[in-house]
């Protein structure tokens, strides 16, 4: 034992020795002096940076501020990397950006930043990244940005900058990527941009320059995209020199008032992209064939005439198009000829409203091209075979299948800790595993198909972060408009003997740097890329994401601390320490419950402050036999009140306690939500250190039990009509927490298994533990449309969108109710067996074999009220918020379809009811079991089946609303 105790005087001295040592490495003060003015500018409502006032930035870790991993000549350390990407950040910039003078890249990408570009930034001469895109900046560009000498990359799009693009960018003679597009830019752009000998994407489309296009870009030896749509360059038109760049990929110049003839692109070898569309070109197309390796040519809304070059062989084209100009003579059917198509390629044709008369060849394209041809007069000819097929109306439509990787079909994974399943290929067994999930956009691709590229674009992705091939998911993906293409990656661990079904903490943070730090290899491409998101959920949840520099800094300071843990004042430091632990631990535990204790007393109407020992009464001293459930809150218990009421009454477990004024503020929150179809508090305990919540029975459980019938009593089924009133209550109850609640909440948790069933088969919405209140007004009265928060819910209700953005809205609920619609209807759940709900209803729907997954047990039903129903799912399911109904739009659907039922029916969906003794669903006044109100007391409930679990008293966690 005294060997023992010397150990440990040991291991006291060493730690107390780290942190001394920790503590004396300082950042250098002017830049600490930096970080407080830049916070105090910035308004965190999430509380990201809530550790910006604790110790010393570069030792102490602070959020986002990544530090060089030694001192510098001066003695101190140094900043960086500032990435304070995607964090709900509003306010201003500060101009103490300025004094971070050793600052690599800084980060405000996908806030809501306001204000201007503070000129102090150009002093930071060492930057590399300024990456300010997805922000509301506004004003004029400083003009000392050009004094950032070694910059690389500069992302301003998507904010709300004007004035005119400063000459001294020209400058930045090491700049690759400039970004600059979505904005309100006016006037010319700077000849002397043509000074940039490295740069290689050029992005400034969606502005409002005006002038001409100048001829010295020409010089840009390096560029390989240039993106200049919707601008308006004064009826000018392209010059002729461009026809120099010998490394130009992309040349996209839509819609921005250019005229003239089309110039002679053929010299450049590298083309793939070429788009002049809405302008108002004349002449004739150039008849030199350009580049082989065009994927895109697009110069239609323009007054193009004569005839069609011939000649060209383009073995990559995806889309050729060529309408609305006025084109004449033949239209040659080779031109498919010699392309070899695989099953993903695809070529869109199109020549519609041009004057052309003929078809010369023969008129029959393989199937995947499209073809369309109507408004030319040689629609008119009857006499070419299949001409009609190509001159409707209306075109068909390209749709980009997306096929989800193999899954395994004998098992399903744990959902709870956001486990999928990793797409192993054979010969690797099927198993589940966490994934890492990217938002990830490519800003401007050279192609206008994906799948054919899909499998070199996986190869390139999983190269660089150096995985295997396999390992790499891409979830979904859509374009949005530039174009641009936006993408949800999965990463999943790689299968290994040990069946390793996480990555570790290290691997996080690589794979989180090399996406962050742009360190992909370069490639022309698939272009320039940007990270949205790096969503880290289940197991993933708490890791704070640090640089590989980081970790060696803290490895260095370790070691350092070793070599000197002999200091005799800090041994007796540890030593006087160690003896007052041991003397007052063991009063610790029983000291710490007790300090939670109330002595605060709230009278809120309708709910009750219970005290201990009711409670403790009411569930036998908390027996286990009473016990029910649990959740991440603590223990549920069924209970039966002096009143023979039934309640269930959550405890919190001592890791769960909250701060007195914490508990009470809940209380009083979850105290206003009054409506028949949300759960009722019915009171609380804050007595001698327990925090107990007192909720109303639900004998019913939930619906989830019903729908998959695993209950005895549940395996009857609900009827349609039945499952039509339950999905009417719920609507309305998420209604009430969006418009009426004071203030206005986002469930964010809507679930089958989070609405209950009361005796009356009312459908009541349950757990507000990850639900989030809604954002007061500005000064200005508007209500922001969403609340940046951390992803948080139950896999497989959970919004892409919010997913993809962590912008959590009204919608986000829509979308989970629309999963609950769908399984009512088919009895499904929302993931099994790697199979996506939402997915399997919309391909059955295209097969025409929806009836092969209606729930059986649903009974009769008219086909039309259940057309309607599905179509309201579907919608509420759609990947567009835009595109889903609001709530109110739901309930009011959800009322017309019931109108539509018979009236012996409709009665049953409008009226209460309950189960009579055979099990059955009659209308309550048939009912022997009959309730006062919505309590259920014990002679209620032995009209009702034994059989009702006690998880059906409550949900599954606490409600616990996160403020404002």
């Amino acid at each position: 034992m005294r060997a023992l105790r010397v150990h440990g005087y040991v291991l006291s001295v060493s730690f107390c020795f780290i942190i001394f040592m920790a503590v004396s490495q300082k950042t250098d003060p002017s830049e600490v002096k930096a970080l407080i003015g830049i916070k105090n500018s910035l308004i965190d409502p999430m509380g990201k940076l809530r550790n910006w006032n604790k110790g010393d930035p570069c030792t102490r870790h602070w959020t986002g501020v990544w530090c060089f991993d030694k001192k510098g000549d001066d003695g101190y350390f140094h900043i960086r990397e500032l990435y304070l990407m995607t964090m709900n950040l509003s306010g201003t910039l500060a101009p103490q950006l300025g004094m971070l003078s050793h600052l690599n890249i800084m980060d405000f990408m996908w806030n809501n930043l306001t204000g201007t570009i503070p000129k102090e930034i150009g002093h930071i001469t060492s930057l590399k990244l300024l990456l300010l895109n997805g922000n509301k900046l506004s004003g004029s560009l400083p003009d000392e940005l050009g004094n950032l000498m070694n910059m690389n990359r500069l992302q301003l799009d998507e904010n709300q900058l004007s004035g005119s693009v400063p000459e001294s960018l020209a400058n930045l003679v090491n700049i690759r990527h400039l970004h600059m597009n979505n904005n309100s830019f006016t006037g010319q752009l700077p000849s002397k941009l043509s000074n940039l000998s490295n740069l290689m994407h050029l992005l400034l489309d969606n502005n409002n320059l005006s002038g001409y296009l100048p001829p010295e870009f020409s010089k840009l030896h390096s560029l390989e995209i240039l993106q200049l749509d919707n601008n308006n360059f004064s009826g000018n038109g392209i010059p002729s020199t461009y026809e120099n760049l010998p490394k130009l990929v992309k040349l996209s110049l839509r819609n921005c008032s250019l005229q003239g003839a089309i110039p002679n692109l053929n010299k450049i070898p590298s083309l793939k992209y070429l788009d002049l569309s809405w302008n108002q070109f004349t002449g004739r197309i150039p008849s030199n064939n350009l580049s082989t390796n065009m994927t895109t040519v697009d110069l239609s809304h323009n007054k193009l005439n004569g005839s069609i070059p011939r000649g060209g062989v383009y073995p990559y084209l995806q889309r050729l198009q060529l309408h609305n100009n006025l084109l004449s003579g033949s239209f040659p059917a080779t031109i498919w000829q010699n392309i070899s198509f695989s099953g993903k390629a695809k070529l869109i044709i199109d020549f519609h409203n041009n004057l052309l008369s003929d078809v010369s060849g023969d008129l029959n394209p393989p199937k995947n091209v499209i073809l369309r041809l109507s408004g030319n007069p040689v629609c008119k000819n009857s006499n070419i075979q299949r001409i009609g097929q190509y001159c409707g109306n209306e075109g068909r439509q390209v749709d980009e299948e997306f096929t989800s990787p193999a899954v395994c079909p004998i098992q399903s994974c744990p959902v709870d800790n956001f486990f999928e399943y990793a797409p192993s290929p054979p010969p690797d067994p099927c198993f589940c595993a966490a994934p890492l999930r990217i938002g990830y956009r490519l800003k401007s691709p050279s192609f206008s198909y994906f799948p054919p590229y899909k499998t070199s674009f996986e190869s390139y992705m999983t190269k660089s972060l150096n995985l295997n091939f396999n390992q790499l998911s891409i979830d979904s993906y859509e374009w949005e408009e530039g174009p641009r293409l936006r993408m949800y990656l999965k990463i999943f661990p790689s299968f290994n003997d040990s069946q390793s079904h996480t990555f570790n903490t290290s691997d996080v943070m690589r794979i989180a740097s090399i996406f962050s730090s742009w360190r992909f290899p370069h490639t022309v491409f698939f272009g320039p890329f940007e990270l949205l998101n790096v969503t880290l959920l289940g197991p993933y949840a708490n890791i704070i994401i640090n640089t590989e520099s980081d970790r060696k800094r803290k490895t260095g300071i370790i070691v350092a601390t070793i070599i000197g843990a002999v200091a005799a004042v800090l041994a007796i430091t540890a030593i006087a320490m160690l003896l007052l632990f041991r003397r007052n631990s063991k009063y610790k535990h029983l000291i710490s419950r007790k300090r939670m204790s109330s002595n605060i007393n709230i009278k809120i109407d309708g709910v009750k402050a219970f005290t201990l020992k009711e409670l403790t009464h009411a569930t036998n001293r908390f027996d286990i036999s009473a016990k029910v459930g649990e959740g991440g809150y603590g223990n549920v218990y069924k209970g039966v009140l002096s009143n023979e009421t039934f309640v269930a009454v959550k405890r919190a477990g001592e890791n769960s306690l909250q701060g007195q004024k914490e508990f009470l503020t809940e209380i009083e929150l979850l105290s206003r939500l009054h409506h028949r179809n949300l759960v009722t508090l019915m009171g609380y305990c804050d007595e001698e250190g327990e925090q107990m919540l007192v909720y109303e029975f639900m004998p019913n459980g939930t619906l989830r039990e019903w729908i998959s019938g695993k209950k005895k009593q549940f395996n009857k089924g609900l009827s349609f009509c039945m499952r039509l009133r339950i999905a009417m209550g719920a609507a309305k109850g998420i209604l009430y927490l969006h418009t009426e609640a004071n203030p206005p909440i986002y469930h964010r948790d809507i679930k089958a298994s989070n609405i209950l069933l009361d005796s009356k088969f009312t459908a009541k919405v349950a757990d507000f533990g990850l639900s989030r209140l809604i954002p007061y007004s500005d000064e200005e009265g508007t209500v922001p449309k969403y609340v940046s928060t951390v992803v948080k819910g139950t896999p497989g209700y959970l919004d892409p969108e919010y997913m993809m953005t962590h912008k959590l809205t009204d919608k986000s609920d829509v979308y989970s109710l629309g999963i609950v619609l769908l399984e009512l209807l088919t009895g499904m759940h929302p993931i099994s067996r790697g199979k996506n709900i939402v997915r399997e209803v919309n391909l059955a729907c295209q097969n025409g074999t929806m009836d092969s997954i209606i729930d059986a047990r649903m009974g009769e039903y008219p086909s039309e009220c259940l057309d309607k129903f599905l179509a309201l799912a579907l919608s509420c399911c759609h990947d567009h918020p835009d595109e889903r109904p609001s709530m109110l739009d739901v309930v009011r659907e959800l009322e017309d379809i019931i109108g539509l039922l018979p009236e012996t029916e409709s009665e049953i969906c409008l009226s209460d009811v309950s189960l009579d003794n055979s099990g059955k669903i009659v209308p309550s006044s048939s009912s022997s079991a009959t309730t006062s109100g919505n309590i259920m007391t014990r002679k209620d409930q032995q009209h009702m089946s034994a059989d009702v679990s006690g998880s059906d008293l409550i949900s599954g966690f606490v409600p616990t609303i996160v403020p404002r």
